[in-house]
């Protein structure tokens, strides 16, 4: 019987390249044997990824099994098998899996829903006031919805589909300019702001904080409280920029809504009032921001600061107890599960390409190639965030773009100069703010680009004028922020 979740040509080209980088090339000047197998092994199960061969969560399970049976991190077998399975132990991959767990109360109680609309029956006068709204639900759910896919496209996907539906604007009909059109490319512009202000906002946000401590032997290890109060001020001013900049950009035909604001609130007197799982998901989500932001160590003293992660865990608990979620909710979850394992399988590949000694001579590699320019660091900088940011062209998945490229570019920054919290902010906005650039670039792209509102050419086009907008305000706006509050 044919297995459908495997692609035998991205299939074949992994396994060539591992097995060329294994047995053909030699490893560099600098670099050990187990070093260059490790990368094999890291290179083929990126590609791996970026060709979809597999589901991710399948492939990490092969490049789990390939590091044990190899030994490229430990020649004795039982300290391998170790080493292969060491990253579930992390507790940043657990804090993404129990998030993502707890945001599928969104959509069981609807709260998720009730948000957007509540918002469009506040801002939906007029269109652009419809896409604040829909910008303003993904920032309020984005602190505890770490899947940016099921956030943009799960949850304020449809609520703006059946918003351009009522005003007659459709693909189907050739009347996607009305309003539709605009509304989508909100929808999706949202979404890759939102991932770059909160950690749990996106999966690969708390690989990006393990890639930084590593590179930096933990004396930089950015917690929830100081990348979100970071973000802050570039993130609420990319939000504020992009609705009028899509408006000016491609203008809809609609301009005026007034019905919006009745169809929204038809909406919410059908949801009725709020339910007790409404209100336990409301109260749950307070808690987690206060525990996360550190509140209560910041009135009461360092003593009653609580683990992120152990946060998460008791959010969930809240959850069970009160009955908002059920533990079949939680076995049901299987993005959380296939996060947990995937990204297991990619932050021990990483660990270990740094522990031996690869990610040093690579961003040795990358760094005197730009000293060899003789500029300084800020423009070393500019140079190699430009470079980090618009290779996404050439990958369909930002976690394995971070994989591939996070660790290399931030240890060469460092040391060509830049003040590594600073370059360490910069480079993990642009994770996310990257996702902006084409209709392949993350999960949440396809389902929007394939909704039909937009053409091809348009996503690409405002893609790339939110890409320099949003990379200039990170760059600057923050930079500025960042120093004020004494960052770098």
């Amino acid at each position: 019987m044919k297995n459908t979740d495997i692609r035998v040509i991205p299939g074949i080209i992994s396994i060539a390249i591992i097995l060329f980088l294994w047995f053909i090339v030699e490893p560099p000047q600098g670099v050990t044997a187990n070093a260059w197998h490790l990368l094999a092994l890291f290179v083929g199960t990126v590609v791996a990824i970026i060709g979809k061969a597999m589901p991710i969560g399948a492939i990490a399970v092969l490049a789990i099994t390939l590091v044990a049976l190899t030994g490229v991190t430990n020649d004795k077998p039982s300290d391998a098998i170790k080493d292969a399975l060491s990253g579930f132990s992390n507790s940043l991959i657990w804090l993404i899996g129990i998030a993502i767990i707890i945001s599928r109360g969104l959509a069981k109680t609807g709260l998720g829903n009730r948000i957007g609309y509540y918002f469009i029956s506040l801002f939906g006068r007029k269109t652009i006031g419809i896409g604040y709204a829909l910008a303003l639900s993904e920032l309020v759910i984005a602190p505890v919805t770490p899947s940016n896919t099921a956030r943009g496209g799960g949850i304020i996907h449809p609520i703006m589909k059946s918003i351009a539906t009522s005003f007659g604007s459709s693909p189907e009909e050739g009347t996607s300019r009305k309003i539709g059109h605009y509304l989508a490319l909100v929808n999706y512009h949202s979404n890759p702001i939102t991932s770059a202000m909160f950690i749990t906002a996106t999966a690969p946000n708390p690989l990006i904080v393990k890639l930084i401590a590593d590179a930096t032997g933990a004396d930089i290890s950015i917690t929830w409280g100081t990348w979100a109060l970071a973000a802050l001020l570039p993130g609420l001013l990319c939000i504020a920029l992009m609705p009028l900049i899509i408006y000016a950009v491609y203008p809809p035909e609609i301009k005026r809504t007034p019905d919006a604001r009745v169809y929204a609130k038809d909406k919410l007197a059908n949801m009725g009032p709020m339910t007790f799982a409404e209100k336990i998901m409301v109260s749950v989500f307070g808690l987690l921001l206060v525990l996360w932001a550190g509140v209560p160590a910041m009135i009461f003293g360092a003593a009653f600061a609580v683990d992120t992660t152990a946060v998460a865990f008791l959010g969930l608990s809240i959850l069970l107890l009160s009955g908002a979620l059920s533990w079949e909710d939680v076995l049901k979850e299987k993005a959380a599960w296939d996060t947990v394992v995937w990204f297991s399988a990619l932050v021990m590949m990483a660990t270990f390409l740094n522990k031996l000694g690869l990610v040093t001579w690579f961003s040795g590699v990358v760094e005197s190639n730009i000293a060899q320019l003789g500029v300084g660091w800020m423009i070393s900088v500019i140079i190699l965030v430009v470079v980090y940011f618009y290779a996404h062209y050439f990958f369909a998945s930002t976690t394995a773009h971070i994989t591939a490229m996070f660790a290399a570019f931030f240890a060469a920054g460092i040391a060509l100069g830049a003040p590594p919290l600073y370059l360490g902010l910069l480079l993990a906005g642009a994770s996310s703010l990257m996702m902006s650039l084409t209709h392949y670039a993350t999960g949440t792209s396809p389902i929007i680009f394939g909704s039909g509102y937009v053409s091809m050419e348009h996503w690409w086009t405002m893609g790339f004028i939110m890409s320099v907008v949003n990379l200039t305000i990170w760059g600057v706006v923050g930079g500025l922020w960042w120093k004020v509050l004494g960052f770098w």
